[in-house]
């Protein structure tokens, strides 16, 4: 490999705050929104133009599918999330659970009302170049955009960018899935032109259930009371393109669910492709996966026009901003969330929070009908060998199957609103971040509305 050299330059600092979010979706918008309801100064940087992250950039709207009439919610902002887009008609009624779909457009609104009100300062369009370090203390960033290489420091700051970028380029260790083995990432559609009567119909005379994922491709665990749950499961439409020469037959991963049918004849968050060996650590990866979703969803929406009923009038309505990634960077934390503990109900003295028992990933489909939940170790989020770090969403220390659980959006925000409660209590206590007093950061969590027990 060829290298340049560059010139030395000085990078002029355009901000201080006490604490530094980087990366917006649930967890760091949660870790942002906590922080500043703490009372101290907090700054929320951004790569895209609109906070919400998966949901609004990617347009991942079933932000708490798992749920069903025993589930036991994590409250807290997460909560706070669908209710508000529920006020600001952001939300609609989600089509597998109790909960509502979040609208990925409308909750772009919904965010930023949530910012201003805290009186968080935002910085939009800026991208994550490299922290700033003193010694092995993370003192701030340098981010890179249409204003040239700009310096942030900041008191405390939390990675919330989804692939450990700030520990990991601050020496942390971290552990990243070889790419054979990652979750596969996703091109989210969403459709215009859908007959919702005629479609309604067709899914009421032919329910679909979750035992129906276990088809060709996939096989699915569940721990048996889901298979005959309802699940808007979409596969006999590509099944009968491939026979018909459609679509080629190495797509047989075409299939999975759609959110919502409107009125309108819009058919919202439409979760079809699949694509394994997508790297979300690596730009060339990324590239030819945005290419290659975009090129299989518009086999899907040709399927869908063809066989499904009410579907002879679908069309694209859009894409999500960027391709979805499930996994990629996890940190080597002081403690590991583990398999026992996702399945069989963690219980924890550090909790900041819980979330049911919902995991979804690997091939494991278990949903939270029962009433179980596990409780979030603050320690998941602390990084070895770094100071003045923690890091938020699904980059939290765990393993392959913790990480089908803690991965998943309404997680992400529980994990993140503890981070952000540490991070400011961090400061008025005057101590490390893996020194902190938990009982104080519980104490404002519960004042928060998060449930911890």
């Amino acid at each position: 490999m060829a290298f340049v050299t560059e010139p030395p330059r000085q990078t002029p600092v355009v901000h201080q705050t006490d604490v530094l979010v980087v990366g917006s979706g649930p967890g760091g918008l949660a870790a942002a929104l906590a922080a500043a309801r703490c009372g101290v100064d907090v700054t929320l940087v951004e790569r895209f133009g609109c906070f919400g992250g998966n949901i609004t950039v990617v347009g991942v709207e079933g932000f708490a599918w798992y749920r069903h009439e025993k589930t036991v919610e994590a409250g807290g902002i997460g909560w706070e999330f669908e209710q508000r887009a529920k006020a600001m008609g952001a939300a609609v009624p989600e089509s597998q659970s109790l909960s509502y779909e979040l609208d990925s457009e409308g909750f772009k609104v919904v965010a930023d009302a949530l910012v201003e009100e805290a009186g968080i300062h935002p910085m939009l369009h800026r991208q994550f170049v490299a922290p700033l370090m003193d010694g092995d203390t993370v003192t701030g960033v340098i981010v890179e955009s249409k204003n040239g290489r700009e310096a942030i420091r900041a008191k405390r700051v939390i990675d919330a960018t989804g692939d450990a970028d700030i520990a990991h380029r601050a020496g942390a260790p971290t552990v990243k899935t070889p790419v054979e083995d990652m979750q596969g990432a996703s091109v989210m559609f969403h459709l215009a032109g859908v007959n919702k009567q005629a479609f309604m119909e067709s899914v009421k005379a032919d329910p679909q259930t979750y035992a129906d994922w276990s088809t060709g491709e996939w096989q699915v665990e569940t721990s048996g009371k889901e298979d005959d749950m309802y699940s808007p499961f979409l596969k006999k439409p590509f099944q009968q393109a491939i026979e018909d020469g459609l679509i080629p037959a190495n797509l047989n991963t075409i299939a999975g669910t759609w959110g919502a049918v409107h009125d309108s004849g819009e058919m919202t968050y439409m979760n079809l492709v699949h694509l394994a060996g997508c790297d979300g650590t690596d730009a060339d990866s990324m590239t030819r996966y945005e290419i290659e979703g975009r090129r299989q969803a518009m086999l899907a929406v040709e399927a869908l026009r063809r066989y499904m009923l009410g579907g002879e009038g679908v069309r694209l309505r859009n894409f999500g901003m960027s391709i979805g990634i499930r996994d990629t960077r996890k940190i080597d934390a002081l403690y590991n969330v583990s398999e026992t503990d996702v399945r069989e109900q963690g219980r924890f003295d550090d909790s900041i929070g819980i979330y049911p028992e919902f995991i979804d990933g690997y091939g494991v489909l278990i949903l939270p009908t029962t009433g179980r939940y596990m409780q979030i170790p603050y320690r998941c989020m602390l990084p070895r060998g770094v100071n003045n770090l923690l890091v938020a969403g699904r980059a939290i220390g765990g393993d392959r199957i913790a990480h089908a659980a803690t991965r998943n959006m309404a997680c992400c925000a529980v994990v993140g609103q503890g981070a952000g409660v540490a991070a400011a209590l961090s400061i008025s206590q005057n101590r490390r971040l893996q020194d902190i007093d938990i009982v104080p950061v519980q104490t404002e969590l519960e004042r928060q509305n998060v449930r911890l027990h």
